[in-house]
């Protein structure tokens, strides 16, 4: 994948087991993929019900394994929130074990952000006067 994308990823029951309010040991090939994301360029950031210090303490166990987010719970660094409104925040796209299908094993979905192939552009042309869509 060519270009650089903004990863939103949850923590409990994502990059470790689901042990809330405790850190659960870590889900087998997490960390490992996050940073090779992340040494290829992409953004990271937590997204996570936590907040306050069990907030600061899965941030503190991500960056013992290696990981430093681009952002926590927000977009952007430089935003600033309240803590009684919403974080929904802005991500090309989001891993979390609470997706439809769950979450697949990591080293899927690192294959499938690295291999994935941009779809063929759609193209115009003209026939006998209708526009017709054809893939190139």
């Amino acid at each position: 994948m060519s270009r650089m994308l903004t990863i939103a990823v949850d923590f409990d029951g994502t990059l470790v087991e689901n042990r809330y309010p405790e850190i659960g040991k870590p889900i087998m090939f997490a960390f490992e993929t996050l940073k090779k994301l992340q040494e290829e360029g992409h953004l990271l950031i937590l997204w996570t019900y936590r907040s306050g210090e069990k907030l600061e303490e899965a941030v503190d166990f991500c960056e013992k394994k290696g990981i430093t987010f681009y952002a926590i719970n927000k977009s952007y660094p430089e935003e600033v929130y309240e803590e009684a409104i919403s974080r929904k925040i802005l991500a090309d796209l989001f891993i979390d074990d609470r997706n439809i299908n769950g979450l697949p094993p990591w080293g899927e979905i690192y294959h499938t952000l690295t291999t994935a192939k941009p779809e063929a552009p759609k193209v115009m042309k003209k026939k006998k006067g209708l526009l017709k869509f054809l893939k190139t």
